[in-house]
């Protein structure tokens, strides 16, 4: 089963259990693919539907420390809530030490030297980890090892 069809039938699931949070995160998703689908005339594969469940799951985590700011709770546990649901979706996360041994392998695959090699060493990393890893965790580590 494609991960298309399983976001459909989890979402009527979710219509049949009255799960609205569950219901609207998938709706919510599975409109994002559909617009990207359009946008660009594609079919996406599962790799693609991967790429915009971590993106959703990236816009909602920026989110999470202006509602903190705003003292708003409540919108907290509904992204963390949101975030939870779309985790599902995607691969199993990688540890920091697991990133750090890609990391090392592809600094070496490119020959890097330092920070000046930092592009090249994210545009060589992010295609393998993509849906794997947070991008801004996977930018840290990088800059610890090339520093």
């Amino acid at each position: 089963m494609s991960l298309k069809d399983r976001l459909l039938e989890d979402m009527k699931s979710a219509m049949k259990k009255k799960d609205t949070i569950r219901k609207s995160t998938i709706t919510m998703v599975r409109a994002a693919i559909l617009q990207k689908e359009k946008d660009e005339k594609v079919k996406l594969d599962d790799a693609g539907v991967v790429g915009i469940i971590a993106k959703e799951v990236k816009q909602r985590k920026d989110s999470i420390p202006e509602f903190e700011r705003g003292n708003r709770p409540d919108l907290v546990d509904e992204l963390n809530t949101e975030i939870n649901i779309l985790m599902e979706y995607l691969p199993q996360q990688l540890t920091e030490k697991e990133i750090g041994k890609i990391v090392l392998q592809t600094i070496s695959e490119v020959g890097a030297t330092g920070m000046k090699d930092m592009g090249k060493v994210m545009g060589a990393l992010m295609p393998r980890l993509k849906g794997r890893a947070d991008g801004k965790l996977i930018n840290e580590i990088v800059r610890k090892h090339l520093q």
